[in-house]
């Protein structure tokens, strides 16, 4: 099996030992997205706009690999706090349409440069 690195300046470069998603096998997996503006390295205000940051960054590296947010088939969403949910899960409700993804959603300690929200996906190429 073969596997390929997808980069792109449209999303934060990866920072530390790893690819910002790899292609292998058919399938997309990304890293985990921050919701950090690639032009500024900063996050947005809030769950909501590191949400929605967050999903523009995998966007761009689908998109980048050649797929689309509707070949989305898994998500995990790593959580600092899971009082957001409710937050986190509107923004993320625009993004995806029926059939939704399977998805995993965890409160975690910590998250890189103290974020609010990550996400990664899965996706399946057609």
């Amino acid at each position: 099996m073969s596997k390929q690195a997808i980069s792109t300046n449209s999303a934060p470069g990866a920072i530390g030992p790893y690819s910002q998603a790899i292609e292998a096998g058919g399938f997309v997996y990304t890293s985990g997205q921050l919701g950090l503006i690639p032009e500024t390295g900063q996050f947005g205000e809030g769950v909501e706009e590191q949400t929605r940051q967050s999903l523009n960054n995998v966007k761009a590296i689908l998109e980048a690999a050649g797929a689309s947010m509707d070949q989305v088939v898994k998500t995990t969403v790593f959580l600092k706090d899971m009082n957001d949910f409710v937050a986190m899960n509107e923004v993320y409700s625009s993004f995806f349409s029926e059939p939704f993804p399977a998805r995993s959603a965890v409160e975690v300690a910590r998250l890189p440069k103290d974020a609010l929200v990550e996400i990664e996906v899965i996706v399946v190429k057609k």
